[in-house]
């Protein structure tokens, strides 16, 4: 009988446990280098790919474009990205890493169109869940 009731509880333990884990999402972004990022972030914004947004932007994300002076919060911003979701831009992209130090890093990110180029500055920060990009600011030079 002892046995019985040891067997039904634990199945009820694993079921509890397995149904917890099973409710969480899974960042798949925890345990990548920024690097992973912010090549996330540039597929995001030219490729149109938005599968990862929920784990690229830390909650007190900011975007500001400099040149007309707007600026959006994270729900803002991947409202728009999944606005367009899947639109592929006709670009070249690269990146550079500027400074990373500790928990912090900043990077340029240049897109180049046919008739002008876009530069945004990406400031990224490393917590528990990975590094998460906090801050992006677009100039067009």
């Amino acid at each position: 009988m002892k046995k019985i009731v040891a067997s039904i509880a634990a199945a009820i333990m694993i079921m509890i446990t397995y149904s917890s884990f099973a409710a969480e999402k899974r960042n798949p972004l925890k345990h990548v280098a920024s690097t992973k990022v912010i090549t996330t972030y540039l597929e995001a914004t030219t490729l149109g790919s938005i599968d990862l947004n929920s784990f690229l932007f830390a909650d007190d994300f900011q975007y500001r474009n400099s040149v007309n002076k707007t600026s959006y919060n994270k729900k803002a911003y991947t409202k728009f990205l999944r606005e367009h979701k899947g639109v592929r831009f006709d670009c070249t992209t690269s990146y550079e890493i500027l400074d990373q130090s500790g928990l912090a890093c900043v990077a340029k990110a240049t897109i180049v169109f046919k008739n002008f180029t876009r530069v945004d500055y990406i400031t990224l920060n490393q917590d528990q869940d990975g590094w998460k990009i906090t801050k992006v600011i677009t100039t067009y030079p």
